[in-house]
């Protein structure tokens, strides 16, 4: 039986890789996926995808650059009017940045990690914090982080810096809400056969790396109800 039927999540980057993956796989188990993405054309192929599945309505689709801050702002009141509730919301997106010397990080590629890997996750918890806290099986939160928010790896500090910050600030918001049904977690997936894994390490066989599929069948725990931790870093390798 469907474990999430009748829940609502909410997926970022999911028309691609690790947020396609998991965006299928919480819709196999009856949720309804509000897709967010910048592409039109792979957002829908992801409904396609749904709707094979036996969902008649697809999913939801959010056409939106995370970088579109006021818009992300917008989100939760147009939840609040259609479910009133969000059960579940994976922070998937990113940008990987430059791989270069910190000191050539050019001014406008470091606001972009800061705004897509961080600001646009801080926005999302503050527009959608009060509809996770409405949830009757208890809100769950997962933000994908890296291995690379805990090294100190020459020319990845723009990418590093980004997700060290996200890291802190989604710890010291499970912190806060430790008390309520509210689980609010980090998962770090480690190398993955993903586009971005491969824009990184351009000499990499990508068929010696785990699918993106089997990283989301990893993090689902976390997104059913029940799921007992909170303020944890899950690695999956």
């Amino acid at each position: 039986m469907p474990r999430l039927s009748g829940q609502v999540a909410l997926v970022t980057g999911a028309s691609r890789g690790i947020g396609r993956a998991i965006a299928l796989l919480l819709a196999r188990e009856g949720a309804h996926v509000i897709a967010i993405a910048r592409n039109v054309a792979e957002l829908e192929s992801l409904d396609d995808a749904i709707k094979t599945l036996g969902t008649k309505d697809g999913a939801t689709l959010v056409p939106l650059n995370l970088n579109d801050h006021a818009a992300l702002d917008r989100l939760g009141a147009s939840i609040h009017d259609r479910w009133g509730a969000l059960d579940i919301l994976v922070g998937n997106a990113g940008v990987l940045g430059p791989i270069t010397p910190v000191e050539h990080i050019t001014p406008q590629k470091f606001q972009e990690l800061l705004d897509v890997n961080l600001t646009a996750n801080w926005r999302l918890i503050r527009a959608l914090a009060p509809l996770l806290k409405e949830s009757a099986n208890g809100g769950r939160t997962v933000f994908v982080s890296s291995g690379a928010a805990h090294k100190s790896k020459p020319f990845w500090g723009g990418y590093s810096m980004s997700k060290a910050a996200l890291e802190s600030v989604v710890k010291i918001w499970a912190a806060e809400n430790a008390k309520s049904k509210l689980r609010v977690n980090l998962f770090n997936p480690g190398a993955t056969r993903t586009g971005m894994r491969a824009a990184a390490m351009p000499g990499e066989d990508p068929m010696n790396l785990p699918t993106p599929e089997t990283v989301a069948e990893a993090m689902l725990p976390l997104l059913l109800p029940g799921c007992a931790i909170t303020g944890d870093v899950v690695n999956f390798r």
